[in-house]
């Protein structure tokens, strides 16, 4: 039987909701291991003028707890 955890991670990009995704499982992993999922619960962006300036996301990020 395993233990998992989860946390929840805010993180961002310039380009897309994709790498804001990416950002965060990189941020996390450098002090969590055993990642198992990512879940994006909430994406949102900063505009300016007409144009998407940041991307944001809300992720839930699940791992073993070894």
């Amino acid at each position: 039987m395993a233990i998992l955890k989860v946390i929840e991670v805010l993180a961002n990009s310039n380009t897309n909701w994709e790498e804001a995704t990416q950002n965060a499982v990189k941020h996390a992993s450098k002090s969590v291991k055993h990642i198992r999922s990512v879940y994006v619960q909430e994406q949102s962006a900063i505009v300016n003028g007409d144009n998407i300036t940041e991307y944001r996301v809300n992720v839930k990020i699940t791992f073993e707890v070894k």
